[in-house]
């Protein structure tokens, strides 16, 4: 019996849903900022580090991670696969 980590296709699928995730989670972390700039009338200011920086690293980086999960259980599925559909 081969383990599941052989399946052809799970690292593209991975590296795919990681770099998504990571592209999402940083349009997600934008969207927010400039909705608070919005509502409180100025931008938020990140440059001197602090939690806020570490809260919007830490939500990009788990966006990647949930992009990278959700591209191996779609690699992970049984069945045929056509070329250029779901």
């Amino acid at each position: 019996m081969t383990p599941r980590t052989s399946t052809p296709g799970r690292a593209p699928a991975a590296a795919t849903g990681f770099l998504v995730g990571g592209a999402a989670g940083f349009l997600l972390t934008e969207a927010v900022a400039v909705l608070v700039g919005l509502a409180l009338g100025e931008p938020l200011d990140v440059g001197g580090g602090g939690p806020l920086r570490a809260v919007l690293v830490a939500a990009v980086l788990l966006c990647a991670l949930a992009g990278a999960l959700v591209g191996l259980r779609r690699a992970a599925r049984p069945g045929p696969r056509p070329e250029g559909g779901r």
